[in-house]
């Protein structure tokens, strides 16, 4: 069972993991153990509430397929226990991120001491290069 908030729960049957072969380097144990996790879960079929199955449906993360479907592999760890614990956790972020309202951004103005400090160093700025110029004679 896998806690998503104080009212949200996954249960086990929901979430499909295979172990698979690590990739990259790792000597003789690469292909002899099958230490990473491939996470599957689908959300149309899932028991979430609705609100959360249209908001990640409607996301554009890339580790959500076409046909509602989370794919994540955890490959980071030696063992696949570990892998396991951070797949189900990447799960768990990836459905609470979805929750998370953005604040709304508000358009503010320069003060005006701000922009007349701004044009008063623009006018010095400008004086000290003019004086570098060859003397008029």
């Amino acid at each position: 069972m896998l806690q998503i908030s104080n009212t949200v729960t996954l249960a086990d049957w929901e979430i499909e993991l295979n172990a698979i072969r690590s990739m990259g380097s790792g000597g003789q144990n690469v292909n002899k153990v099958s230490s990473a996790i491939h996470l599957r879960f689908d959300i149309r079929r899932s028991t979430l509430p609705a609100i959360y199955k249209e908001r990640l449906l409607a996301s554009n993360d890339s580790r959500i397929s076409k046909e509602g479907v989370i794919v994540i592999k955890a490959q980071s760890h030696r063992t696949q226990e570990k892998n396991r614990e951070d797949a189900l956790a990447r799960l768990a972020d990836l459905i609470r991120s979805v929750m998370v309202v953005q604040k709304k951004r508000r358009a503010t103005k320069p003060t005006r001491s701000s922009q007349i400090r701004r044009v008063d160093n623009k006018k010095k700025q400008g004086q000290k290069k003019s004086l570098r110029g060859k003397p008029i004679l």
